[in-house]
């Protein structure tokens, strides 16, 4: 039969690495400014080409203010708003005190 070693642990602690051997944050891509106004403008430019297709889009809505120029996009940006809105009459209804589980 074999000995099995014995691992018992060592007392004394372990050693600290110094600081420059510690691994910095891993860079995103959005991280860089111009990685961010790159997307921002890509989300502009998306936008304004489907503004400008609605003019030679043909919709068959049922309400005389579908046809209306943008108004899809109009309608999406006041429904937007009008979340954001709600949101912070919602969070003045639902907040509690900071110490509300402390007590």
């Amino acid at each position: 039969m074999k000995k099995q070693k014995s691992r018992s642990r060592s007392k004394t602690p372990a050693k600290a690495t110094p600081a420059a051997s510690v691994p910095k944050a891993q860079a995103y891509w959005l991280d860089h400014p111009a990685n961010v106004e790159w997307v921002v403008r890509a989300v502009y430019l998306i936008c304004a080409v489907l503004v400008v297709a609605d003019v030679f889009v043909h919709k068959h809505g049922p309400f005389a203010i579908e046809h209306v120029f943008g108004f899809y996009a109009w309608y999406g940006f006041i429904a937007c708003v009008g979340l954001v809105l709600a949101a912070k009459v919602l969070r003045r209804v639902l907040m509690r005190p900071e110490d509300y589980y402390d007590r």
